[in-house]
Protein backbone atom coordinates (compact mmCIF):
# COMPACT_ATOMS: atom_id res chain seq x y z
CA UNK A 1 0.00 0.00 0.00
CA UNK A 2 1.04 3.28 -0.54
CA UNK A 3 0.12 5.99 1.98
CA UNK A 4 0.28 9.84 1.85
CA UNK A 5 -0.41 11.77 5.35
CA UNK A 6 -0.78 15.84 5.42
CA UNK A 7 1.65 15.73 2.63
CA UNK A 8 2.80 19.52 1.28
CA UNK A 9 5.04 19.36 -1.85
CA UNK A 10 7.34 22.03 -3.50
CA UNK A 11 10.73 23.38 -4.64
CA UNK A 12 13.02 25.47 -2.63
CA UNK A 13 10.74 25.05 0.73
CA UNK A 14 8.23 26.95 -1.15
CA UNK A 15 5.02 24.93 -1.27
CA UNK A 16 2.81 24.37 -4.08
CA UNK A 17 0.64 21.59 -2.60
CA UNK A 18 -0.41 21.20 1.07
CA UNK A 19 -2.21 18.56 2.97
CA UNK A 20 -2.28 16.08 0.84
CA UNK A 21 -3.61 13.13 2.33
CA UNK A 22 -4.37 10.02 0.30
CA UNK A 23 -3.83 5.90 0.07
CA UNK A 24 -3.33 3.64 -2.87
CA UNK A 25 -4.10 -0.33 -2.46
CA UNK A 26 -3.34 -3.16 -4.80
CA UNK A 27 -5.87 -2.93 -7.48
CA UNK A 28 -6.85 0.48 -7.05
CA UNK A 29 -6.51 3.08 -9.63
CA UNK A 30 -6.48 7.07 -9.09
CA UNK A 31 -6.56 9.87 -11.35
CA UNK A 32 -4.94 12.96 -10.79
CA UNK A 33 -6.47 15.86 -12.36
CA UNK A 34 -5.59 19.75 -11.95
CA UNK A 35 -4.87 22.38 -14.11
CA UNK A 36 -1.57 22.73 -15.68
CA UNK A 37 1.23 24.18 -12.75
CA UNK A 38 -1.34 22.06 -10.28
CA UNK A 39 1.44 20.47 -8.42
CA UNK A 40 0.92 16.52 -10.22
CA UNK A 41 4.61 16.03 -11.80
CA UNK A 42 5.79 17.24 -8.36
CA UNK A 43 3.51 14.90 -6.55
CA UNK A 44 4.87 11.99 -8.60
CA UNK A 45 8.30 12.68 -8.49
CA UNK A 46 8.39 12.94 -4.33
CA UNK A 47 6.37 10.01 -3.79
CA UNK A 48 9.16 8.72 -5.93
CA UNK A 49 11.75 9.95 -3.69
CA UNK A 50 13.17 12.21 -6.54
CA UNK A 51 12.80 15.21 -4.33
CA UNK A 52 12.14 15.98 -0.87
CA UNK A 53 8.96 16.88 0.92
CA UNK A 54 8.56 19.69 2.96
CA UNK A 55 6.35 18.08 5.33
CA UNK A 56 4.23 15.20 5.76
CA UNK A 57 4.71 11.39 5.55
CA UNK A 58 4.82 8.94 2.55
CA UNK A 59 5.28 5.12 3.43
CA UNK A 60 5.20 2.19 1.38
CA UNK A 61 4.06 -0.86 3.01
CA UNK A 62 3.93 0.89 6.27
CA UNK A 63 7.66 1.95 5.54
CA UNK A 64 8.56 5.67 5.87
CA UNK A 65 9.92 6.28 2.12
CA UNK A 66 13.17 8.22 3.67
CA UNK A 67 14.26 4.61 5.12
CA UNK A 68 14.42 3.01 1.20
CA UNK A 69 16.72 2.38 -0.71
CA UNK A 70 16.49 3.38 -4.33
CA UNK A 71 16.22 0.00 -5.47
CA UNK A 72 13.89 -1.21 -2.60
CA UNK A 73 11.77 1.56 -4.21
CA UNK A 74 11.55 0.74 -7.95
CA UNK A 75 10.90 -2.52 -6.90
CA UNK A 76 7.73 -1.27 -5.31
CA UNK A 77 6.98 1.75 -7.39
CA UNK A 78 7.83 1.94 -11.22
CA UNK A 79 7.34 5.42 -13.43
CA UNK A 80 5.97 6.17 -16.57
CA UNK A 81 7.05 9.57 -17.22
CA UNK A 82 5.05 11.25 -20.42
CA UNK A 83 7.43 10.78 -23.20
CA UNK A 84 11.06 9.15 -23.94
CA UNK A 85 13.55 10.07 -26.35
CA UNK A 86 16.55 8.14 -27.01
CA UNK A 87 19.18 8.66 -29.56
CA UNK A 88 20.24 5.00 -29.84
CA UNK A 89 18.47 2.56 -31.66
CA UNK A 90 17.54 0.04 -28.65
CA UNK A 91 15.21 -2.38 -29.74
CA UNK A 92 11.63 -2.74 -28.07
CA UNK A 93 13.32 -5.76 -26.24
CA UNK A 94 16.09 -3.87 -24.72
CA UNK A 95 14.35 -0.77 -23.35
CA UNK A 96 11.80 -3.20 -21.73
CA UNK A 97 14.26 -5.32 -20.25
CA UNK A 98 15.97 -2.05 -18.61
CA UNK A 99 13.32 -2.24 -16.09
CA UNK A 100 14.65 -4.88 -14.91
CA UNK A 101 17.02 -2.90 -13.96
CA UNK A 102 16.06 -2.74 -10.00
CA UNK A 103 16.45 -6.42 -9.41
CA UNK A 104 19.78 -7.11 -10.94
CA UNK A 105 23.16 -6.22 -9.33
CA UNK A 106 24.71 -3.17 -10.38
CA UNK A 107 27.98 -5.56 -12.09
CA UNK A 108 25.05 -8.55 -13.13
CA UNK A 109 23.53 -9.53 -16.49
CA UNK A 110 20.70 -10.09 -17.32
CA UNK A 111 19.58 -13.84 -16.33
CA UNK A 112 17.09 -16.13 -18.34
CA UNK A 113 14.68 -15.03 -15.53
CA UNK A 114 15.24 -11.15 -15.61
CA UNK A 115 14.76 -11.72 -19.56
CA UNK A 116 11.33 -13.66 -19.10
CA UNK A 117 10.01 -11.27 -16.72
CA UNK A 118 10.64 -8.71 -20.24
CA UNK A 119 9.41 -11.31 -22.40
CA UNK A 120 6.17 -11.78 -20.31
CA UNK A 121 5.79 -7.84 -20.56
CA UNK A 122 5.63 -7.84 -24.08
CA UNK A 123 3.13 -10.67 -24.29
CA UNK A 124 1.40 -8.51 -21.88
CA UNK A 125 0.53 -5.39 -23.88
CA UNK A 126 0.59 -7.02 -26.81
CA UNK A 127 4.07 -5.83 -28.05
CA UNK A 128 5.94 -9.15 -28.68
CA UNK A 129 5.75 -8.60 -32.77
CA UNK A 130 7.69 -5.49 -32.30
CA UNK A 131 10.39 -6.73 -29.97
CA UNK A 132 13.09 -6.76 -31.94
CA UNK A 133 12.48 -3.28 -33.99
CA UNK A 134 13.91 -0.37 -33.23
CA UNK A 135 12.42 1.78 -30.19
CA UNK A 136 12.85 5.05 -32.71
CA UNK A 137 11.03 3.84 -34.60
CA UNK A 138 8.04 2.93 -33.74
CA UNK A 139 4.81 4.72 -33.55
CA UNK A 140 4.52 6.94 -30.17
CA UNK A 141 1.43 5.14 -28.85
CA UNK A 142 3.70 1.98 -29.66
CA UNK A 143 6.15 3.70 -27.74
CA UNK A 144 4.30 4.35 -24.53
CA UNK A 145 3.03 0.85 -24.35
CA UNK A 146 6.66 -0.49 -24.41
CA UNK A 147 7.16 2.41 -21.63
CA UNK A 148 4.50 0.81 -19.07
CA UNK A 149 5.98 -3.19 -20.25
CA UNK A 150 9.34 -1.77 -19.27
CA UNK A 151 7.66 -0.60 -16.09
CA UNK A 152 6.14 -4.16 -15.88
CA UNK A 153 9.52 -5.85 -16.18
CA UNK A 154 10.09 -4.31 -12.68
CA UNK A 155 7.18 -6.50 -11.15
CA UNK A 156 6.25 -3.39 -9.29
CA UNK A 157 2.97 -3.61 -6.70
CA UNK A 158 2.41 0.22 -8.47
CA UNK A 159 2.81 1.93 -11.67
CA UNK A 160 3.11 6.15 -11.44
CA UNK A 161 1.86 7.45 -14.64
CA UNK A 162 2.43 10.74 -15.70
CA UNK A 163 -0.01 11.87 -18.68
CA UNK A 164 0.38 8.39 -20.18
CA UNK A 165 -2.18 9.63 -23.08
CA UNK A 166 -0.46 12.62 -23.74
CA UNK A 167 0.38 13.64 -27.48
CA UNK A 168 -1.15 10.42 -28.36
CA UNK A 169 -3.85 9.91 -31.01
CA UNK A 170 -7.38 8.89 -30.67
CA UNK A 171 -6.42 5.14 -31.59
CA UNK A 172 -3.34 4.93 -29.40
CA UNK A 173 -5.19 7.18 -26.18
CA UNK A 174 -7.33 4.05 -26.28
CA UNK A 175 -5.10 0.95 -26.83
CA UNK A 176 -3.28 2.70 -23.34
CA UNK A 177 -5.87 3.32 -21.40
CA UNK A 178 -7.48 -0.22 -22.24
CA UNK A 179 -4.34 -1.93 -20.93
CA UNK A 180 -4.69 0.38 -17.61
CA UNK A 181 -7.63 -0.79 -17.11
CA UNK A 182 -6.00 -4.60 -17.72
CA UNK A 183 -3.38 -3.97 -15.28
CA UNK A 184 -6.24 -2.22 -12.40
CA UNK A 185 -7.83 -5.52 -13.17
CA UNK A 186 -4.80 -7.62 -12.76
CA UNK A 187 -4.14 -6.38 -9.27
CA UNK A 188 -1.56 -3.78 -9.85
CA UNK A 189 -2.31 -0.20 -8.13
CA UNK A 190 -2.10 2.63 -10.65
CA UNK A 191 -1.53 6.28 -10.28
CA UNK A 192 -2.36 8.91 -13.50
CA UNK A 193 -2.24 12.10 -14.03
CA UNK A 194 -4.61 13.64 -16.98
CA UNK A 195 -6.16 16.73 -17.96
CA UNK A 196 -9.05 14.58 -19.52
CA UNK A 197 -12.35 14.31 -16.69
CA UNK A 198 -13.36 10.96 -19.38
CA UNK A 199 -10.32 9.28 -18.58
CA UNK A 200 -11.04 9.49 -14.45
CA UNK A 201 -14.74 8.59 -15.34
CA UNK A 202 -13.54 5.14 -17.57
CA UNK A 203 -10.27 4.05 -15.53
CA UNK A 204 -10.23 5.49 -12.43
CA UNK A 205 -12.00 3.98 -9.24
CA UNK A 206 -11.10 8.01 -7.35
CA UNK A 207 -10.36 11.19 -9.04
CA UNK A 208 -7.89 13.32 -6.91
CA UNK A 209 -8.18 16.82 -8.28
CA UNK A 210 -5.75 19.82 -7.58
CA UNK A 211 -6.49 23.15 -7.12
CA UNK A 212 -5.31 26.48 -5.15
CA UNK A 213 -2.83 24.26 -3.85
CA UNK A 214 -5.54 21.91 -1.87
CA UNK A 215 -6.79 18.96 -2.88
CA UNK A 216 -10.37 20.19 -3.85
CA UNK A 217 -11.78 16.61 -4.60
CA UNK A 218 -11.02 13.03 -4.01
CA UNK A 219 -13.41 10.64 -4.54
CA UNK A 220 -15.32 8.61 -6.76
CA UNK A 221 -14.68 10.05 -10.18
CA UNK A 222 -19.21 10.26 -10.82
CA UNK A 223 -19.52 11.94 -7.39
CA UNK A 224 -16.68 14.19 -7.42
CA UNK A 225 -16.29 15.76 -10.75
CA UNK A 226 -18.91 18.08 -10.88
CA UNK A 227 -19.62 20.49 -13.39
CA UNK A 228 -18.94 22.91 -11.09
CA UNK A 229 -15.80 21.40 -9.90
CA UNK A 230 -14.37 21.61 -13.41
CA UNK A 231 -15.27 24.62 -13.85
CA UNK A 232 -13.72 26.42 -11.19
CA UNK A 233 -10.28 24.25 -12.06
CA UNK A 234 -10.33 24.82 -15.85
CA UNK A 235 -12.45 28.01 -15.93
CA UNK A 236 -14.55 26.60 -19.13
CA UNK A 237 -17.88 25.08 -18.52
CA UNK A 238 -18.39 21.79 -18.84
CA UNK A 239 -20.84 19.35 -19.78
CA UNK A 240 -21.72 15.58 -18.47
CA UNK A 241 -23.71 13.05 -19.13
CA UNK A 242 -24.46 9.55 -18.83
CA UNK A 243 -24.34 7.31 -22.08
CA UNK A 244 -26.01 4.03 -21.43
CA UNK A 245 -24.04 2.34 -24.45
CA UNK A 246 -20.64 3.35 -22.53
CA UNK A 247 -22.14 2.63 -19.38
CA UNK A 248 -20.34 5.72 -17.62
CA UNK A 249 -20.40 9.40 -17.61
CA UNK A 250 -18.28 11.41 -20.01
CA UNK A 251 -17.40 14.79 -20.26
CA UNK A 252 -17.38 17.48 -22.96
CA UNK A 253 -16.21 21.47 -22.83
CA UNK A 254 -19.22 23.61 -23.75
CA UNK A 255 -17.56 25.59 -27.21
CA UNK A 256 -19.16 28.52 -29.08
CA UNK A 257 -23.11 30.28 -28.55
CA UNK A 258 -25.73 27.92 -27.63
CA UNK A 259 -28.39 26.63 -29.83
CA UNK A 260 -31.22 29.25 -29.83
CA UNK A 261 -33.71 26.59 -28.34
CA UNK A 262 -30.94 25.48 -25.31
CA UNK A 263 -31.95 26.68 -21.56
Amino acid sequence: MLSVDHLTIGYGGKAIVRDLSFTLSPGQSLCVLGANGSGKTTLFRTLLGLMPAISGDISINGAPLASLSRAEIARAIAYVPQAHETFFPFSVREIVLMGRAARIGVFDAPTANDRAAAQAALDMLGLAPLADRAYTEISGGERQLALIARALAQDPQTLVLDEPTANLDLGNQVRVLEQLLKLASAGRALLFASHDPDQAFACADRALVLHNSVIAALGPPQETLTPALLESVYGVAVELAYLPALGRVVSAPRVGPLPPNAN
